[in-house]
């Protein structure tokens, strides 16, 4: 899981907030990297085909490999391919080829998501799903710290210096250098085993498959938990708003503050990821000692109350030691309530489903918080970063509710 969850983690910010800096720094308008910011929606609708990762075989590579490594493979050989493409496509003046091949990484990623979550989820028993997502965390986590911190760094390491202004030539080496990376993910997955093959139920035909794929892993969860799965699917559509909508913005306001690339690669991509680990590991000890709901309700209150401090942040100026702090607690708790909701969301699948159930988790996650996030580079705009870094925490509160609410299910 160490290994499957740096390949899970590495795509993400190269599409979404490194790609963000570098867009700003090629001069790309905010409103339009905050649209842009849609390209990450892939990954909130990912149970649209994920019936087909948890089902469907693939031509000789279920054969030699099995269903879910057969998977992981193909959407890793995506990655990779997306990634050189983002490479060689300047953004000055190729930037809907640059947009192109990052919908190819977030698709190969999501992709990649689904089939590593039924590996996680078919691979332990529901007492270890706290313990192996604390350890794909940190996989993850550390895979974040090579995609943010590692690519400004080799772009910074690589400019022309003296040069004032956007460099492709430097941006390009970092984007291959991190498609160069991901190759660790198919060496990990030739060499890990296959969970136990499940026995599926035959389909007579396209009829029966869908229902056996798409319809019963929906059904199954609803049948469960009946009235109070609307509850549920609530929480799960709104618990990592606040941090979705404002990391959208989080480099574009480093570039507008004066920060640097090693400036912000030290503090933001290298300190606060290691921060993020330090609480997921404490998410995970937490969630199997006080019990997942009392953790997600502590993570949802850090993780609104940490953006607040990012508005103050905004009235610093270019203040190293202030960011240090912020990025800090804002890392410690977005680490520890990931830990907590992956152990929570595993926890409400179905075996014989898992692909298909987390997946659907997982992009109602996403779909709202993504979908505002759009337009967060139109709102500061508008209102200026502090204040939209306190409209952000606001909409923390309806969470505290919801989990409140979703505690007493059983």
């Amino acid at each position: 899981m160490l290994g499957l969850g740096f390949s899970a983690g590495l795509p993400l910010l190269l599409v979404l907030g490194t790609l963000s800096f570098r867009l700003r720094e090629a001069g790309v308008e905010r409103a339009t990297i905050g649209f842009l910011s849609w390209v990450g929606l892939a990954y909130a609708f990912k149970w649209v085909w994920a019936p087909l990762v948890d089902r469907l075989p693939l031509p000789w590579l279920t054969r030699r490999l099995g269903r879910r490594r057969g998977w992981l493979l193909l959407a890793q050989c995506a990655v990779i391919l997306g990634l050189v493409g983002m490479a060689g496509a300047d953004p000055r003046d190729a930037l809907s080829a640059l947009v192109g091949w990052a919908v190819l990484v977030a698709f190969g990623s999501a992709t990649q998501d689904i089939a590593l979550d039924a590996y996680r989820i078919e691979s332990a028993g529901v007492d270890e799903q706290a313990a192996l997502a604390a350890t794909y965390q940190t996989g993850y986590r550390l895979a974040m710290i090579w995609a943010g911190a590692g690519a400004l760094w080799l772009a910074a390491r690589a400019e022309v210096v003296d040069a004032p202004g956007y460099q492709q030539a430097a941006w390009q080496l970092a984007y291959l250098i991190m498609a160069g990376s991901m190759v660790l993910g198919p060496l990990v997955v030739l060499t890990s085993p296959e969970p136990q093959a499940r026995a599926l139920p035959v389909a007579r035909n396209a009829r029966e498959w869908l229902q056996g794929a798409l319809i019963e892993p929906f059904t199954e969860f609803i049948g469960r938990y009946r009235w109070q799965a609307v509850l549920i699917l609530g929480l799960i559509a709104v618990y990592r708003i606040s941090d979705v909508v404002m990391g959208i913005m989080a480099n574009p306001f480093y570039v507008d503050m004066g920060y640097s690339k090693d400036e912000v690669a030290a503090v933001s991509k290298v300190f606060g990821v290691l921060m993020t680990l330090v609480g997921a590991f404490v998410g995970g000890v937490l969630s199997m000692r006080l019990g997942v709901m009392r953790v997600l309700m502590l993570g949802a209150v850090l993780s609104a109350a940490s953006n607040l401090l990012f508005a103050w942040l905004g009235t610093r100026g270019h203040d190293l030691q202030a960011l240090i702090w912020v990025v800090s607690a804002d890392n410690l708790s977005g680490g520890l309530a990931s830990s907590a909701f992956i152990a929570y969301l595993s926890g409400l699948t179905q075996v014989r489903y898992s692909a298909t159930q987390y997946a659907l988790f997982s992009s109602m996650m996403l779909l709202l918080p993504k979908w505002l996030a759009g337009f967060s580079g139109v709102v500061v705009d508008s209102v200026g970063y502090s204040t939209f870094f306190v409209g952000t925490a606001l909409l923390g509160l309806p969470v505290l509710v919801l989990v409140a609410l979703a505690s007493r299910v059983r």
